[in-house]
């Protein structure tokens, strides 16, 4: 089931008025409701996969009180090793075993030898990335002892189904989002209101921004043979824009209506479009994504302490995963390899925490020095994403060459119909003067009388029933 589908749009109602109006009382119940929910949303798309979720939420759950219960260091050590194993080895079955078994046969081929192996016809269960990496950080917790193990098995299951975030995140710390499965909601208005607004900014990025992007993005990368660097930097930079747009406003959608049901979800997005160098862009994009990785890989391997070796190999660890966390191809390792050579010099140099706070906090231009670090991270970002876009590294390495050839100078053989720049600005202009808060419109027109405040709820509304019924799919349901 879609956000901005038809279905959604009758479920979500639904859903809410049994919550808090028919199951309020009883905790267990409004847990029940939500597992019952979870479950209608996500069959929704293909059933057979409700057991792969059942089991994982199943086999954590009884991990987490097994490791609890054993105190001796090097058995409770096997457990986590066996539900490392286990999580991860149905996540590769279904993501990358087709990937494993060609390059096996690739690998014997450069020596001579053929082998014959088969691949799999395997559907890809949507989401499985994150709701696996979710139940890890659950099992982890409970293994560093951040976490008592609950046995709350209805609380545990809506924790890992939660539809909301279910299919692309934010991926939920079991530290935080657990807790509030075990103790009482209360309806707050405010908040409700904020989540609407919140919904409202998700859709607007989504259906307007980033699908109208996805066009242009899609005749381009599909066509990338025909065009010359300049209409290739093009579909680069529309493409940054797009997945930003995309990913960022499925988020907003799922941590608004989270705030419907009295859930508070970590904001994964903090306007890394204006980041001043890699590291910050890094902190500012998927941050539940990158603060897992941060948390689970790169600081039990040391983080940043040691050697310099250690801090390259603890950095090339991170990102390389990350990459291959994102597809079974190796343009996503290789992206995931340019990143990290473009932080290594910032973390060598100890740069890398340089800009913490948001860009001018308390000014309303940045300076031209900030621009120039805006701009410059904007464009690797969008230049590193021709990897992630691309179909092959020979099509990425083509489409690179091709940029930085003379044909860069060239016309554009693709233009887009100027109302997506219109967009694109608008969607920049509301950023920047919301940067402070969690999503622009959460202040953005507050004070504003009545009459003009709903104005621009409303004309957003019809921008996204304009531009409705011809979306493309949430670019991150293929991770």
């Amino acid at each position: 089931m879609l956000f901005y589908s038809i279905d959604f749009a009758i479920f979500l109602p639904v859903v809410f008025a049994l919550y808090w109006f028919v199951f309020k009382k009883n905790l267990t119940v409004q847990n029940t409701l939500i597992v019952i929910a979870s479950y209608v949303f996500y069959g929704w798309w293909n059933w057979t996969f409700l057991f792969l979720i059942f089991f994982s939420t199943a086999f954590n759950y009884t991990f987490g009180i097994l490791l609890h219960s054993q105190e001796n260091t090097v058995k409770r050590k096997r457990l986590l090793t066996l539900s490392v194993f286990i999580n991860l080895g149905l996540l590769g079955f279904f993501k990358y075993y087709n990937f494993f078994v060609d390059n096996f046969v690739s690998a014997f081929s450069l020596f001579g030898k053929q082998i014959e192996a088969h691949t799999l016809s395997i559907i890809l269960p949507v989401g499985i990335s994150f709701y696996t990496f979710q139940t890890m950080s659950y099992t982890f917790d409970v293994y560093y002892k951040k976490l008592e193990p609950t046995r709350d098995f209805i609380a545990f299951s809506a924790f890992v189904s939660f539809f909301p975030q279910l299919l692309s995140g934010p991926i939920g710390r079991a530290t935080h989002l657990l807790p509030q499965f075990q103790s009482r909601r209360y309806f707050d208005y405010q908040i409700a209101v904020n989540g609407m607004r919140q919904i409202l900014w998700g859709l607007f990025k989504k259906i307007v921004v980033a699908d109208n992007c996805g066009e242009y993005v899609n005749e381009i990368f599909n066509n990338s043979s025909e065009y010359s660097g300049s209409t290739l930097t093009l579909g680069a930079i529309l493409y940054s824009i797009q997945i930003y747009a995309d990913f960022s406003g499925y988020s907003d959608v799922a941590i608004g209506t989270s705030k419907l049901f009295g859930f508070n979800l970590k904001p994964n997005f903090a306007y890394p479009n204006f980041s001043r160098d890699v590291a910050e862009y890094w902190r500012r994009w998927h941050i539940s994504l990158s603060t897992w990785f941060r948390d689970y890989v790169y600081y039990p391997l040391g983080g940043s302490r040691g050697s310099t070796w250690m801090k390259v190999r603890n950095t090339f660890a991170v990102f390389l995963l990350s990459g291959f966390w994102h597809g079974a191809n190796w343009t996503f390792i290789v992206w995931g390899g340019l990143h990290a050579i473009s932080f290594l010099p910032l973390l060598l140099t100890n740069s890398n925490r340089k800009n913490i706070e948001i860009v001018a906090s308390d000014k309303m231009l940045p300076s031209l020095n900030e621009i120039r670090g805006i701009v410059t991270t904007f464009l690797f970002m969008a230049l590193a994403r021709v990897f992630f876009r691309s179909e092959s590294l020979t099509q990425a390495f083509d489409i690179s060459r091709e940029i930085f050839s003379p044909t860069f100078f060239n016309g554009l053989e693709v233009v887009p119909n100027m109302k997506i720049f219109a967009w694109i600005v608008l969607l920049f202009v509301l950023e920047w003067i919301g940067r402070k808060e969690e999503f622009p419109l959460a202040s953005l027109g507050i004070q504003w009388k009545r009459v003009f405040r709903y104005g621009m709820y409303y004309a957003m509304m019809l921008l996204i029933l304009y531009y409705s019924g011809r979306e493309q799919d949430f670019i991150y349901f293929q991770f």
